[in-house]
């Protein structure tokens, strides 16, 4: 029971592995979903070692460099391969941009962690929501960019994300959300229209929630400043 959580890191290991034989082999339709299954295994392995009470420090530490390579190097190669390749010395600079930013957004992600905080964001955007933005920007558009002009194109996909990762700009937690599944089964029925989203328009379904989830830093930041501008002007009133 006490190696479980560590199973599913493993796994998490390597479907990230996985990623970067399949991107180094030009099979980008195959690499791309690892990313995806990194990020569910990503998110049972934490909440199996809460709920079997087998948490631990080795598991942390552990769990931390499996999503360095899953949601640091994975992505940065598979968009190397992709589109950034032609670029040359820019391309892979901003491929290490990529995973140098995954590696700090982890290690600051550990530190709050282990001293609390508002368990209802995230300060930067999580590396495997920030990975899951070139894997679905791949996944929608597996064929490749092998132009410059093309490619160019590419560097935002991979620098933005980066950027937002050490950034801190808050992003919402969806662990503390309540889903109310005790009260109502509308949540159940919403379930099972996300599911049949991916099922049939799965390219489409992945990328829209990848690029909302980026969006919804900012939209956030956005009703956080006009919230406190609105309270500081009700405070200033007579």
């Amino acid at each position: 029971m006490a190696l479980l959580p560590s199973l599913f890191t493993v796994a998490n290991l390597f479907c990230g592995y996985a990623c970067i034989v399949y991107a180094m082999r030009g099979e980008y339709e195959t690499a791309a979903p690892f990313i995806g299954f990194a990020i569910v295994l990503d998110m049972l392995d934490g909440r199996i070692a809460r709920l079997t009470g087998t948490a631990s420090d080795f598991g942390v530490e552990f769990d931390s460099l499996a999503d360095v390579i899953s949601f640091g190097v994975a992505p940065a190669i598979l968009s190397f391969s992709w589109g950034l390749s032609s670029l040359g010395r820019l391309g892979w600079a901003a491929g290490f941009l990529f995973v140098t930013a995954a590696a700090m957004r982890l290690a600051r992600f550990n530190i709050q962690s282990a001293s609390g905080g508002d368990k209802r964001y995230f300060v930067g955007m999580p590396s495997p929501a920030a990975a899951a933005v070139p894997a679905a920007t791949v996944y929608a558009y597996p064929f490749g960019l092998f132009e410059r002009e093309q490619a160019l194109l590419a560097l935002p996909m991979v620098i933005i994300p980066a950027l937002l990762m050490v950034s801190t700009i808050r992003f919402r937690s969806f662990k503390t959300i309540n889903l109310g599944w005790d009260r109502s089964y509308k949540p159940l029925l919403a379930f099972a229209l996300f599911i049949t989203f991916i099922a049939t328009w799965p390219r489409i379904t992945l990328v829209l929630m990848a690029y909302c989830y980026l969006a919804s830093g900012f939209v956030e930041m956005a009703i956080t400043r006009y919230r406190l501008r609105r309270e500081a002007r009700l405070a200033g009133a007579p």
